[in-house]
């Protein structure tokens, strides 16, 4: 995908000018600790399978290099593997996908304050000084883009209902681009946006709950391919032929094969790849061995997919 290629250049760019202008350490051993959520869904399946691509590519590039992976299933197993990192391993740069914002912000302050090197991936901190970089994909764009293109497809006017993630900063950017766009449209409404914690059985029983609540509905915004899964499951078991669309989100292989398919209610998606997670470590990783700082923040932009692009979306063999 151009986009992302684009904003990954554009940091290693901005790595080798810092590269000129700072004092080369080429001779430091790095011990890179990533700490990452477990494979509870697609994206954090794709998530996984990224961060372990890029321990083994880098490991074999490097040989000053380490990469400790360690996944968890939860916010307090997390805070927990930090501490591990640092004092059984020994790590002296970090690079968290934190499972929640607000519940790890303070564990991750604290490896900071030991002089390790911090990257914060895509579920922001509450804090942006416990971090010295960050790099994420578009959860403006990822709100932004699903609203135009409901307004756009609803001719102004309808009923929605939402459903959210987990609750971090990334989930309240996208809702509120989201919402910011539909204020545009006073006739179109938002009946309700509950928590679906990105899982698509969660998704299957706040829908079920729509579903009984509201005797009409014009769309769905799932905000995430698995909890669009869930969402269509629930609509066909209630027999519910009011829906018209229902909009995802991440660009998973099976949601794009679906928009390449025109199946029914999949329309459209917007990118979201799991593969920044490698490009965090790339980028965090090499620029640590040769002593050097990422830009504060790094963004790799989101795009809407199509039947008309979506084959450039489309990747079979990949896990998500």
């Amino acid at each position: 995908m151009k986009q992302v290629i684009r904003a990954v250049g554009a940091g290693m760019l901005a790595l080798g000018i810092l590269g000129t202008a700072g004092v080369a350490r080429a001779d430091e051993k790095v011990t890179l600790g990533v700490a990452i959520p477990t494979a509870d869904h697609g994206f954090t399946g794709g998530i996984v399978w990224w961060a372990n691509k890029a321990k083994t590519d880098l490991e074999k590039a490097h040989p000053d290099l380490k990469v400790i992976v360690k996944t968890a299933a939860g916010a307090p197993e997390q805070a927990n593997q930090l501490q591990d990192l640092v004092t059984v391993n020994k790590i002296n740069a970090l690079v968290i996908f934190p499972f929640e914002s607000a519940s790890l912000t303070q564990p991750v302050a604290q490896v900071k304050k030991k002089g390790v090197y911090v990257t914060v991936v895509d579920r922001g901190l509450t804090d942006t000084s416990a971090q010295d970089a960050y790099v994420a994909g578009d959860n403006t764009a990822f709100g932004k883009i699903p609203a135009e293109y409901l307004a756009k497809a609803l001719d102004g006017k309808g009923d929605i209902v939402a459903l959210r993630g987990i609750p971090t900063t990334l989930d309240n950017e996208r809702w509120t681009a989201f919402t910011g766009v539909l204020k545009a449209y006073p006739n179109i409404k938002i009946l309700d946006g509950k928590y679906a914690n990105w899982n698509r059985d969660d998704a299957f029983k706040v829908m079920q709950d729509y579903l009984t609540r509201f005797k009409h509905i014009d769309a769905v915004w799932a905000a995430d391919d698995d909890m669009a899964v869930g969402v269509i499951k629930a609509i066909e078991q209630a027999k519910r032929t009011d829906i018209k669309i229902v909009f995802g989100g991440a660009g998973s292989k099976g949601m794009v094969k679906n928009v390449m398919d025109g199946a029914p209610m999949i329309k459209a998606d917007v990118s979201y790849s799991p593969k920044f997670i490698y490009d965090a470590i790339k980028l965090t990783a090499e620029a640590r061995l040769k002593g050097d700082k990422l830009p504060p923040t790094t963004i790799i932009p989101s795009v809407l997919i199509t039947k008309e692009n979506a084959q450039q979306f489309y990747f079979p063999d990949s896990p998500f």
